[in-house]
């Protein structure tokens, strides 16, 4: 039987990241997009706990993780709004796998959390033995994303939960599609209560990310690469893209699936992601 963690904190600068531990192993790190938490993760923790040690973080801004528990510092001479770039949300991880004695794992993020795994890769190579990116893509944000992502920052601090609702409600048929109902009840709750603080820096840090493409192209172990089959944020194009960039990677595209496949059609996608974990073995 795997061993169930409580629920547990790490110290990370600015901030006390929480996250659900289950199971032992070889350790599986799971990242969430935005706006969303680690339920998102929740058949993957369920499953994936009985052969490995599944770590499921609240990003920095997102779930029970605040944006920040020290005083914000004074305002810039710039007056530049608080942004939570990448490589934050990336040392943020670190944080946890040093609290938990973990000196590499598989990472697998989706969307936005695909691009932090892949800075956390950037940053940190020797945390990483495996990489899983779902629904994402590696290319630097454009001029036009840029603005779009500040402005839906500016929208989501001057409206507060209410905005962050009104967004919840726009996306959710891009996030799930419309004939899997099944999920998108799960998905709305979690945008709704996503803290509109911690999701306007996301996106004013995420909007600032460097090309992970030359980066990718460095990963000298096997990757695995996911995308719904109906994803209209990142297609499956983006997806076949990112793949020929990895030199030893899998292409797995999940049928009947938009922007979350794991929660849309989790047996699906804990089957290609079964059959990679399988694929590299355990750690020496």
């Amino acid at each position: 039987m795997p061993v169930i963690h409580t629920p547990a904190t790490a110290t990370a600068p600015d901030t006390a990241v929480h996250y659900t531990e289950k199971g032992e192993g070889p350790a599986l790190l799971l990242v969430h997009g935005h706006p969303f938490d680690h339920t998102m993760w929740q058949p993957q923790i369920d499953r994936f706990s009985r052969t490995h040690r599944v770590i499921a973080p609240d990003l920095r801004g997102y779930g029970a993780t605040p944006l920040r528990t020290a005083p914000d510092p004074a305002p810039g001479t710039d007056g530049a709004p608080l942004a939570t770039g990448l490589d934050v949300f990336a040392d943020d991880l670190v944080a946890v796998l040093d609290a938990l004695g973990v000196d590499d794992c598989v990472v697998v993020g989706l969307s936005m959390g695909g691009q932090i795994a892949m800075e956390l890769y950037r940053g940190h190579p020797g945390r990483v033995r495996g990489l899983v990116l779902a629904d994402t893509f590696p290319a630097a944000e454009t001029d036009e994303g840029r603005a779009a992502r500040n402005a839906m920052a500016d929208r989501l601090l001057a409206g507060g939960a209410a905005a962050m609702r009104a967004y919840a409600d726009e996306v959710l048929n891009r996030m799930v599609a419309p004939y899997n109902t099944h999920a998108a009840p799960h998905v709305h709750r979690m945008m709704c209560a996503t803290d509109p603080a911690g999701a306007a820096a996301a996106l004013r840090g995420r909007a600032e990310r460097p090309d992970y493409r030359k980066t990718l192209m460095t990963v000298p172990f096997p990757a695995l690469v996911v995308v719904g089959r109906d994803d209209s944020y990142t297609p499956v194009a983006d997806a076949e893209d990112m793949h020929a960039l990895l030199p030893h990677a899998t292409l797995a595209v999940i049928e009947e699936a938009a922007h979350l496949p794991n929660l849309e059609r989790a047996d699906a996608f804990d089957a290609v992601l079964e059959e990679y974990l399988r694929s590299l073995g355990r750690p020496s």
